[in-house]
């Protein structure tokens, strides 16, 4: 009968918990290597054992700078529990493969993607068989060498031991699994055992024909024949290095090479001690997963880590060196995806793999590519700022050809970002952002193109980015306040009413207009939260007004409507909500629609604007005149009230006036009246204008030569002034 655990009560114990999840790693970690370990632990003691060095490997894998060097400590201690059976190695790559990722992925305190994690997971599993193979090298080494020293000591002792000496120096000599030379001090080789042969082909007169100074590589370290020549020279006991040689067939061996100085009974150098690990193996694995972690797995390039690599290398201070760079995103890509299937879209972006590493083909020049649809191609020398321009150029030469995908021919387009300039004088990260924003204005203008990166462009787009993230919350704080302008009755020149226009009073960029940040509510979707506020104070100080108002009718107050609001379901029952709280009276007030935002609309869209003006709010078309609407559709539409756009009475500031803006102008005020509709008009800004649209029948008016927008006490202060 099994006791139940008890609880910790903590959700990390949960089975579902963190560490819940840590310990089911740590479990079938244990499971995969206890049978081939060599220890007196019981299996759940061995388990319990290993999950610290599992919480390493979690608490490695989410480092928000990542470092797979901590992994090399876990091999490490892998190899002091007596986990030393290749298979103990194998398997626990298999489980870190397997497992890690899927039970520890979401550990960490920040959510990693699938990419990113399979990539870190591969060099978490290069680091820890470095640890391992380091370790059971170290392990072995010093037990060989400690065995071969002893016996080659033996040799010189007591006659009388001779023969026990050399018997194990023998044993030890020639079943040693790693490779043991003995040779003078001039370099020649003396013995060597049957490993050491296997190692260099199996021929032992092609190892003993060269002596040891002649095992040249160009790969040596520069160290290598400087620790040599101490050792041979009595300056030096040994040396540890990493040395690749040429076998007889002109394969490599790499090597973990230790040369220790012999010397006799009297302390005299004699004999050089060499003994080899071959190592080729594992540094073939570690070629591989280093190459599995640094390129795209579905093309073959390189990928985002070892692009920043070069880029970083690029950037490094040098001398007269330039760097070009050219970010590509394809242009409509979703599309295929949507359409086709993800399946056609990762063939496509192979075959767009093929073309851009045949533009790339010069020293210097690389491709690689970040993620989905993106693309780089970096090129580097002292002349980069026409070599790049040419770079750009012949990426979308070679993206113009149509590609060939399930019997469709596909025409692909492409938007390039291109940013140049001197090495040493910017960081990786700024110059990929500097070239993705570029990259978004090659699109905006539309696409099919490249653009070369701009400062000034950079930081306004760095700033929008900024207004951006900084909208919610500045509503939240109480950022934004409304300022008013006043509607002037043209016939007695009286304060008809206001328009309310937004301000955001940001913390470092000042008071800023409705058209810096409007624009971006619109994009994120904030304008609908935003317009319901702007509504809301509009219509308070409406009433406020109405309420203190005794020298004639009450004042009306226009709040502008933009598209997305238009489109929210809920805009007549939040537009009734807000006038039933404030008690102001639906004819106070009136939205403004731009004229664009109702080009084309439908029943449904008109719908809500139709239920608005039944119960008595006026519905003004903003901006006429600029969307080129047919003028027949005005009599479907639910406007009360023509703005007219200021570009059809800026001939009309100064007297005489232009004649065609007056006829113009008059031919629109006979039309809307004819239609019941009053005529309001923007942008006044001089006596001379605002007594023209009078004589042209005009209704109403508003601009610089009554009022700038102000505080709302300031509504009845009109200036009569010429503002030109």
């Amino acid at each position: 009968m099994s006791i139940p655990a008890q609880s910790s009560g903590a959700p990390d114990a949960e089975p579902d918990g963190p560490e819940g999840r840590l310990r089911r790693f740590a479990t079938i970690w244990s499971r995969a290597i206890f049978p081939s370990t060599a220890t007196s632990l019981s299996r759940p003691e061995f388990e319990e054992h290993l999950l610290p060095l599992a919480r390493q490997l979690s608490d490695i894998l989410h480092t928000r700078v990542f470092d797979a060097t901590p992994a090399h400590g876990v091999g490490a201690s892998l190899v002091a529990a007596h986990c030393t059976d290749p298979d103990a190695l194998s398997s626990t790559l298999g489980v870190v493969d397997s497992y890690l990722v899927l039970y520890c992925g979401g550990n960490g305190p920040v959510e990693l993607s699938t990419e990113d994690s399979r990539a870190r997971c591969a060099r978490i599993q290069h680091a820890l068989a470095g640890g391992f193979t380091q370790a059971l090298r170290e392990r072995t080494l010093a037990e060989q060498e400690a065995i071969a020293r002893s016996a080659l000591t033996a040799r010189s002792d007591a006659e009388q031991a001779l023969h026990a000496t050399e018997a194990r120096f023998r044993a030890v000599f020639k079943d040693a699994a790693i490779g043991i030379g003995i040779a003078d001090l001039e370099g020649n080789i003396l013995e060597i055992n049957d490993t050491l042969t296997r190692m260099f082909g199996g021929l032992e007169n092609h190892v003993r024909s060269h002596k040891v100074n002649e095992w040249v590589h160009p790969e040596d370290s520069p160290h290598v024949w400087r620790y040599y020549d101490e050792l041979v020279r009595g300056e030096r006991e040994h040396y540890s290095v990493e040395k690749p040689y040429y076998r007889n067939d002109g394969t490599v061996l790499w090597t973990n090479l230790t040369v220790s100085l012999l010397r006799d009974s009297e302390g005299r150098p004699e004999y050089q001690l060499a003994l080899m690990e071959d190592t080729t193996e594992r540094r073939l694995l570690n070629l591989r997963l280093r190459y599995e972690a640094t390129h795209d797995a579905l093309t073959g390039l390189p990928n985002r880590t070892l692009f920043f690599e070069r880029l970083e290398k690029a950037l490094a201070p040098r001398e007269g060196m330039r760097f070009g760079l050219c970010y590509l995103d394809l242009d409509g890509f979703k599309a295929i995806n949507d359409s086709l299937g993800h399946a056609a879209g990762d063939r496509l972006l192979v075959e767009v793999a093929d073309r851009l590493q045949s533009c790339a083909t010069a020293p210097g020049e690389m491709v690689a590519r970040l993620g989905g649809d993106e693309f780089v191609a970096l090129t580097t020398g002292p002349r980069t700022q026409d070599e790049v321009h040419e770079l750009a150029g012949r990426i979308l030469s070679a993206l113009a050809t149509p590609i060939r995908l399930d019997g469709r021919e596909l025409t692909v387009r492409g938007s390039i970002g291109v940013v140049e300039g001197p090495s040493g004088e910017r960081t990786a990260a700024e110059v990929l952002r500097s070239a993705d924003i570029t990259m978004y204005r090659a699109k905006a203008a539309g696409g099919n193109r490249f653009a070369l990166a701009d400062a000034a462009a950079d930081a306004r787009a760095i700033t929008r980015h900024g207004l951006t993230t900084a909208l919610p919350a500045a509503l939240d704080r109480g950022e934004f306040f409304i300022e008013y302008q006043p509607l002037v009755h043209l016939g007695d020149g009286s304060v008809h009413g206001a328009e309310a226009l937004v301000r955001w009073c940001h913390p470092q960029h000042g008071v800023l207009g409705p058209d810096r940040f409007i624009p971006l509510a619109e994009h994120t979707g904030l304008i609908v939260p935003l317009g319901r506020w702007v509504l809301e104070e509009s219509v308070r100080q409406a009433n406020f007004w109405q309420e203190r108002h005794t020298d004639g009718g009450p004042l009306r107050i226009n709040v502008n409507l933009s598209p997305t609001q238009l489109h929210h379901p809920n805009l007549v029952a939040e537009t009734v909500d807000v006038l039933e709280r404030s008690g102001l009276e639906a004819g106070a007030l009136c939205l403004e629609v731009t004229e664009s935002a109702l080009i084309g609309a439908d029943d449904d869209l008109l719908k809500p604007l139709r239920q608005l003006a039944e119960m008595g709010v006026d519905i003004a078309l903003d901006d006429f005149g600029t969307g080129y609407s047919n003028l027949a559709n005005l009599r479907r539409l639910p406007v009360s009230i023509l703005k007219l756009d200021r570009s059809f009475t800026q001939g009309m500031q100064h007297h005489p006036a232009d004649p065609v803006d007056l006829k113009i102008v008059e031919g629109i005020v006979s039309l809307a009246h004819s239609l019941d509709l009053a005529v309001t008009v923007e942008g006044v800004e001089t006596g001379a204008q605002a007594e023209q649209l009078r004589q042209l029948g005009c209704d109403t008016a508003q601009g610089w030569y009554y009022a700038r927008p102000g505080a709302p006490d300031r509504i009845h202060s009109l200036l009569l002034a010429d503002a030109v």
